[in-house]
């Protein structure tokens, strides 16, 4: 990866525009790393994949919810004697 201090960056901003459509981009202040510079595509390929893990995430809380709420209706048609033949093949 390259990297452009952040003066380069100023000075430089054509090549910077130009590297960044072959590769990312790091931009450097007082040696730490304070940006990125990326292509249109790699930034649709970064959203892209943020809104597939928003969705796996959203399902997983649907998921969870749904189980939770299937173990309490299990639950309240337990008898006492099914607890406790649970609890003994249990142990």
């Amino acid at each position: 990866m390259i990297t452009f201090t952040s003066v380069e960056a100023q000075n430089r901003f054509g090549e910077l525009i130009d590297r960044s459509q072959r590769e990312p981009v790091q931009v450097t202040r007082r040696g730490r790393v304070v940006a990125y510079v990326v292509s249109e595509h790699d930034m649709q390929e970064i959203r892209s994949l943020q809104e597939r893990r928003n969705g796996a995430a959203r399902w997983y809380a649907q998921y969870r919810q749904e189980l939770a709420q299937n173990a309490g209706n299990l639950a309240a048609e337990l008898s006492d004697d099914d607890i406790n033949d649970l609890v003994h093949e249990l142990r």
